[in-house]
């Protein structure tokens, strides 16, 4: 990690207060996904374009999040159906800052993400009366059929453009735990990059330079890829290119 550190010196730093102003709640988002190596190579390219989040001198910020799904795994399900207008349901601790969320993230026909959200005092294994209220509100998932299914963690850079109104996150070091079984996976070896935008522009800084790497778009989401490889019994069919993909930059 210390070779990673040292490139984000590169960037200019902004703060969470400053970052504000790209909350951009709804959305477009465009996700790439490649190796360390690839990444170490790309940022000194990026870093006159985009300010780095830093909080409490780090560059580097640890997330826990916890999903729920219906018994059946029906955001799950949907997801790997190919539904569009489809939901999930998630709490989430962004550790250095302090801060916990609820939020519901709510992908659209128009392939926009909608995310809600609402701050709470911790991640919540059992759902409070507050929760409930929430996730009736804004999820066609209703609460009281959920349960807590999959637990993540990750390391998250955060960029926002210097310019234009856009965000990307850079997670590595995934990792997952089924909370059912308490069975445990990880993917340390892969990135997954998430270009958040306004609306799509394919002339984005970012977009023009992992294209040089001959990186292209790919959907990966993280709930369903740790939902798939610790529940073997569930259909896997849409996400075994993803699956492919995270065993070959095992072995690039």
């Amino acid at each position: 990690m210390s070779e990673l550190d040292d490139v984000l010196k590169l960037f200019d730093p902004i703060s969470l207060k400053e970052m504000d102003r790209v909350k951009l709640l709804n959305r477009v988002d465009t996700k790439y996904v490649f190796d360390i190596s690839t990444l170490i190579k790309i940022l000194p390219e990026i870093s006159k374009h985009y300010f780095v989040l830093e909080i409490d001198g780090k560059r580097t910020n640890s997330y826990q999040t916890l999903y729920y799904d219906t018994k059946n795994f029906d955001s799950y399900t949907q997801h790997q159906n190919g539904k569009l207008n489809r939901t999930k349901i998630r709490f989430r601790k962004y550790i250095e800052s302090n801060l916990n969320y609820l939020e519901i993230k709510f992908k659209n026909n128009k392939e926009r993400t909608i995310k809600n959200r609402i701050k709470i005092a911790d991640i919540e294994s059992n759902l409070s009366s507050k929760s409930i209220d929430f996730i009736n509100e804004y999820s066609f998932l209703k609460a009281e059929e959920l349960v807590a299914a999959l637990w993540n963690s990750f390391t998250r850079i955060t960029l926002t453009h210097k310019t234009i109104n856009e965000r990307l996150t850079i997670d590595l070091n995934l990792a997952f735990k089924n909370n059912i079984s308490q069975e445990e996976t990880a993917i340390p070896h892969i990135v997954i990059a998430e270009l958040k935008q306004g609306k799509a522009n394919v002339g984005s800084d970012f977009v023009k330079i992992i294209k040089e790497q001959h990186v292209r778009p790919m959907g990966m989401s993280k709930y369903c890829i740790g939902t798939a490889l610790l529940n073997k019994q569930l259909k896997s069919n849409n996400f075994k290119e993803r699956i492919l993909k995270i065993n070959k930059l095992k072995y690039a």
